[in-house]
């Protein structure tokens, strides 16, 4: 039997998410209708051996027993999760909870971060782990970057038989193209190395005890793990060409929710709202305007005459009026859009209130599309003159736009009442 581990680490993690991340954990923040890990989960639970899916983070295990219960309702599948006391580090957290990954005895287990998305392809991965006999101890999904952009993950140079022979996390300068897309299949030894981190560490820590704020058990996977590896014959990687991006910012979200949309339109036909124009009489089937891909919740209600899409979710209970557009967005649950209004290029936050004739517009922040392998930029948020970047425009919880204002490449706190138009701002 397998299991699979996913990392979500904690609050004070994610910090660029904010201000989304303020009212639910960024691990469950919804993109193409379901939250982040829960694609995570999906791509899991299609894999026939696998028994167990664990959760490692720190986030109050309060925060996550919804979305906990709601998985093992779903799925087929044992679904837990570990709270780990205070930030162990990519790996500290599996050594900390090792048993219960060992626990039933599994032949191996995938890791996958929590703030990736991606089609995730995870049978080829395990099938090519397992084509290294008892050889491998990690194989890693690795990804093509753009020679600028590599340096911003951890950088994998393979040798014959796809062998890592070299890897460093975020060079500082070029390495390869080839990069690591936080996904992997584990053999059950990898224990014993992170057995020998840990020892070493508890020895220095009691000999030294430098207080560096961070817990004798803080192991980090890539750079305490995974570079010691590479030229063992330990450890591989299987170069992939399918989907994959990091979720660190808001833009990228909306990113990750045009292609989780796409992925549907195979494995999820269900979850899409039919395309085509909604006239007087004719398709029952068509909730309103669609350009394909859109997902509505059931329980949104959408005026007819409104126009979504494309790459457009609608979340639980939103109510869109007459002659709404809206395009390259994300509507969280409840929130009201008012007639004729337009949104394009935004996350419109739970609650919201847009009023009529309004105008709320975010500058897309996608992956330049010349430049084959681009990843997502994640730029920081002001420029060097102290300007914020461009970037989608998010309205964060219960915010209230009133009628015919306009709200431009913005950033709006929880719980304002906007008065006025704004452009390139952060509204606290």
């Amino acid at each position: 039997m397998l299991k699979a581990v996913i990392l979500i680490g904690g609050p004070e993690k994610g910090t660029r998410f904010r201000p989304l991340s303020l009212d639910t954990p960024k691990p469950l923040f919804p993109v193409a209708g379901k939250p982040i890990i829960q694609h995570h989960v999906e791509s899991c639970v299609r894999i026939k051996e696998l028994k167990e899916i664990l959760i490692l983070g720190f986030y109050p295990a309060t925060q996550m027993q919804q979305f906990v219960s709601n998985m093992q309702n779903l799925y087929d599948v044992n679904i837990r999760y570990l709270q780990e006391f205070t930030a162990l580090g990519t790996a500290g957290g599996m050594y900390h909870f090792r048993d219960q990954i060992r626990s039933g005895n599994p032949g191996a287990f995938f890791v996958l971060n929590g703030d990736v998305c991606a089609d995730f392809p995870l049978q080829e991965l395990y099938d090519f782990h397992r084509s290294k006999n008892e050889m491998a101890l990690v194989s890693i999904m690795g990804t093509e970057a753009t020679r600028q952009q590599a340096v911003h993950y951890g950088c994998l140079v393979l040798g014959k038989d796809e062998e890592v022979t070299h890897y460093v996390e975020k060079p500082r300068s070029y390495l390869s193209t080839l990069i690591n897309c936080g996904v992997y299949v584990c053999s059950m030894d990898i224990f014993a190395k992170m057995g020998a981190v840990f020892h070493s560490k508890q020895q220095d820590y009691s000999m030294l005890n430098n207080g560096n704020g961070k817990d004798s058990g803080h192991i980090q996977w890539e750079q305490e793990i995974l570079t010691p590896l590479a030229g063992t014959g330990k450890l591989y990687a299987l170069p992939v060409n399918n989907w994959w991006s990091q979720i660190k910012t808001a833009g990228s979200a909306i990113y990750a929710n045009r292609h989780y949309l796409a992925l549907y339109k195979n494995a999820h036909p269900e979850r899409l709202a039919s395309a085509g124009l909604k006239t007087e009489n004719d398709n029952a089937n068509l909730v309103c305007n669609i350009v394909p891909d859109v997902h509505i919740h059931p329980t949104a209600s959408v005026h007819p005459t409104a126009t979504l899409g494309p790459n457009v979710s609608i979340g639980p209970g939103v109510v869109i009026g007459p002659g709404v557009r809206v395009r390259e967005s994300i509507i969280l649950e409840n929130a009201v859009i008012k007639d004729h209004s337009l949104v394009l290029h935004s996350i419109v936050g739970r609650g919201s209130q847009i009023g009529m004739w309004a105008r709320v517009e975010g500058t897309p922040s996608d992956p330049d599309p010349n430049k084959p392998f681009a990843k997502m930029e994640n730029p920081p948020l002001f420029n060097t003159d102290g300007r914020l970047n461009p970037s989608i425009t998010i309205l964060g919880y219960a915010v209230s736009v009133p009628s015919e204002m306009i709200v431009l490449n913005s950033i709006v706190l929880p719980h304002k009442e906007l008065s006025r138009s704004f452009k390139n701002e952060i509204i606290l």
